[in-house]
């Protein structure tokens, strides 16, 4: 079956300190669909279970990403994680003693089958 792509939404996350590809990949999803709302499940005849979203994080250490605490960020539809190196790692200042700034993005697609 084929599938229809009806969302596309980017998101950034930051972990300000303890450079944790999880929190900020959380976050990064958070701040995708925070200000989404979809309204038009009734106009195709689906329900928000029917959705396929597929997440992708870009961080500096993708192996470091755990991908189910991620996925949980998203309450409906089934979903699936990709993490991909990307993001940015700002270094800490000389006086902090490697503290740097972990910088994760996120792109957030949704679609649904195509009948």
């Amino acid at each position: 079956m084929t599938r229809v792509r009806c969302v596309t939404e980017m998101g950034m996350g930051v972990d300000v300190h303890g450079r944790n590809a999880t929190k900020a990949a959380k976050r990064a999803v958070s701040d995708a669909i925070r200000h989404s709302s979809l309204g038009f499940f009734r106009m195709i005849g689906k329900t928000a279970n029917d959705m396929f979203v597929e997440v992708t994080i870009a961080v500096p250490n993708p192996e470091a990403v755990d991908k189910d605490a991620v996925a949980k960020e998203l309450p409906y539809g089934t979903v699936t994680v990709n993490a991909v190196k990307g993001g940015l790692e700002i270094p800490s200042a000389t006086e902090q003693a490697n503290d740097p700034i972990l910088i994760a993005n996120a792109a957030v697609i949704v679609s649904f089958d195509k009948e």
